[in-house]
């Protein structure tokens, strides 16, 4: 009954010069590689870690 959403997030930005906090944002989401595509669910959490990153992932269709 319970359909699980998914999203996939493309890393587009580099980490080096970024501050540490954004760093660790990245990795929680599994992203750690320039053009790195993952699929998470798509959870309210997952929601707010890519607002706090919107110039280093973008959302794939």
């Amino acid at each position: 009954m319970a359909d699980k959403k998914t999203i996939k997030i493309k890393q587009i930005g580099s980490p080096i010069r970024r501050p540490k906090v954004q760093r660790q944002i990245l990795i929680g989401l599994g992203l750690n590689k320039m053009h790195k595509v993952v699929e998470l669910q798509d959870t309210p959490e997952v929601r707010g870690a890519i607002a706090k990153l919107p110039h280093m992932v973008e959302v794939i269709d």
